[in-house]
């Protein structure tokens, strides 16, 4: 289950891109914190503490803002796509004991019958859980299944008070055997075959033209 986690938040009075590259240059991270028919509230979160605990899918943080504290979930995460630094976060205000819908990640555990394979199809489940007690991940053990074996969405055991919202019906784990790749091979004996026709032209024709020039010579 996620945590709530406490962390220290200064309300922001400057905006732009000029303001949020001098508090990433402060270690600082720009967040905004909005829902509940609230204003939306700017604030700067602790560049490495942060980081840290975004590690996490589905964070829950318990903000102190001026002495005021705050739950709230990260819903939005912007990074650099080169350098992966974030610079920006986004947040929704919750409430202790309200339900939030979010995705939530899938693992597979175990080993599957020997030669076969678990293809993880849906790799996030979309659930409704009290926004304080959100699920970490589910775990789906393939331990022995054999080929052709599958398991659903309303298969995978949910903790209590967490409801599925994805449909029961969506594939989540495959257990398959891997297939030859039968055409490369057939293309690479057809590749041979012409290169060893190719070769016995060329030895005929190099044949024609030595039996062209003895003819000359004797003449």
């Amino acid at each position: 289950m996620s945590e709530n986690t406490h962390l220290s938040a200064e309300t922001r009075t400057s905006f732009g891109k000029g303001a949020a590259r001098k508090l990433r240059a402060l270690n600082k991270i720009p967040a905004v914190i909005y829902g509940h028919g609230t204003e939306p509230r700017h604030v700067a979160l602790p560049g490495h503490e942060t980081a840290l605990l975004l590690r996490k899918a589905n964070l829950v943080l318990t903000l102190d803002i001026d002495g005021d504290e705050q739950l709230a979930l990260v819903k939005d995460v912007q990074k650099d796509p080169v350098r992966q630094l974030i610079e920006h976060i986004d947040l929704i205000v919750v409430r202790k004991g309200e339900k939030v819908v979010v995705d939530v990640p899938v693992h597979v555990e175990g080993e599957s019958f020997a030669g076969t394979v678990a293809m993880l199809d849906a790799t996030t489940l979309s659930v409704e859980a009290e926004a304080t007690h959100i699920p970490e991940s589910f775990t789906v053990s393939v331990e022995g299944l054999e080929e052709g074996t599958q398991i659903l969405a309303g298969q995978v055991e949910l903790p209590k008070g967490t409801t599925l919202i994805t449909d029961p019906e969506t594939l989540v784990v495959n257990i398959t055997v891997p297939q030859l790749d039968l055409t490369s091979d057939a293309e690479g004996d057809e590749t041979a075959e012409g290169a060893e026709g190719e070769t016995a032209e060329g030895d005929e024709s190099a044949d024609a033209d030595e039996a062209a020039g003895d003819d000359s010579t004797s003449e």
